[in-house]
């Protein structure tokens, strides 16, 4: 019997598991499709490029910022592939990603190129995102910072954590509202039809932000654990008139979250 995603992630208990389930399901299908209206680019990553960003970031996390579960890191970082991969490389690691949160709470702190005066309260490891495209790197590195593209190239393709992530643990807070790695996948499941995700093939476009529940759920969570697929859209509102509906056309989008 083939092994479809159904069958594979039925047991699924943290973000972490969904995307090895994913992997091993079909690692060649897309998962995050990236648009950026205010520069143009366009990013598609397919499950196993996806996990393969996931594992080198998680390294960076264990072995070069020597972070251990239930340590915090702050993430100060827009909707982007990106974003969503430093996500789930927390999962990977059992870390609690605090989206938006206070960078002087955090032990590491994850910057984009805006927030980096805020970034700056943390007393642990900085680490500072471009987010440029294709994933370049700062002109300049920040001061106090590391460049994350200069730093994750050189990671493993392989992530495999020194310690058993505990899926009831804190994982993820977002909105001041904590969440335990089961509760993200639980909940993402149960939302998943009001987003429209109905199964393996739906593919959503969101162009919500990621610091609440319902933009990080339409923007990676509900996709990912019911093996669809979202077209991540960051500064939407910069597309020119019938942008919207030519990229829901060509990107064959099944539902859209807005």
């Amino acid at each position: 019997m083939p092994r479809t995603l159904a069958r594979v992630n039925a047991t699924d208990r943290t973000p972490a598991d969904l995307l090895n389930s994913a992997l091993a399901a079909d690692p060649g299908r897309p998962l995050v499709t990236f648009y950026d209206d205010a520069t143009g680019e366009r990013v598609e990553l397919s499950v196993a490029t996806f996990a393969n960003w996931v594992a080198k970031t998680a390294n960076l996390l264990q072995d070069e910022l020597s972070v251990e579960p239930g340590d915090r890191v702050s993430l100060l970082l827009p909707a982007h592939w990106q974003t969503a991969v430093w996500l789930l490389a927390c999962s990977s690691v059992g870390v609690v990603a605090d989206v938006a949160g206070d960078a002087r709470a955090a032990d590491v702190v994850v910057s984009g190129p805006d927030q980096l005066e805020a970034a700056r309260a943390c007393s642990g490891a900085r680490v500072a995102l471009a987010l440029r495209p294709l994933g370049g790197r700062f002109p300049q590195v920040p001061e106090g910072f590391v460049d994350y593209a200069v730093e994750v190239p050189g990671q493993g393709d392989r992530f495999v954590p020194y310690a058993p992530v505990d899926p009831e643990g804190p994982a993820l807070i977002v909105a001041g509202r904590e969440f335990s790695g089961a509760e993200v996948v639980e909940r993402a499941r149960a939302e998943a039809t009001g987003l429209g995700l109905t199964g393996p093939g739906s593919r959503i476009l969101s162009g919500l932000p990621y610091d609440t529940w319902e933009g990080l759920n339409a923007g990676l969570y509900g996709p990912l654990a019911t093996g669809g697929s979202v077209v991540l859209c960051r500064h939407l509102e910069r597309a020119g008139d019938g942008v919207l509906d030519k990229r829901v056309e060509s990107e064959r989008v099944t539902a859209i979250a807005r």
